[in-house]
């Protein structure tokens, strides 16, 4: 089983940057997809941005222009770094990381807040 561990989360000045980190708490996996999901009070758990194993990426229409997710394949880490935040950014975001098995893990979530 794949214990993801996220890093990266605070809060943030107005306007500010955060850059999350995701990443397997041992090695040895075939990772495939990989995104970044959040879930605000009271609110559904939505998807932020999703990266393929060869590097394409899709963005929520609310965070296009202002966050970009990338990967490092090697170590099977996953990054978002998030631009020019806003209130409607706060949320606790989370990491989810599929292997080739078909099976889909999840972090513990990281709190963000602007």
């Amino acid at each position: 089983q794949v214990q993801l561990l996220e890093s990266g989360g605070g809060l943030v000045q107005p306007g500010g940057s955060l850059r999350l980190s995701c990443a397997p708490s041992s090695s040895g996996w075939s990772i495939t997809g990989m995104g970044w999901y959040r879930q605000a009070p009271g609110k559904q758990r939505e998807s932020v941005a999703l990266i393929a194993n060869g590097g394409r990426s899709d963005y929520a229409d609310s965070v296009k222009g202002r966050f970009t997710i990338s990967r490092d394949n090697r170590r099977n880490t996953l990054y978002l770094q998030m631009n020019r935040l806003t209130p409607e950014d706060t949320a606790v975001y989370y990491c989810k990381a599929a292997t080739n098995t078909g099976a889909e893990y999840w972090g513990q979530g990281t709190q963000v807040k602007r």
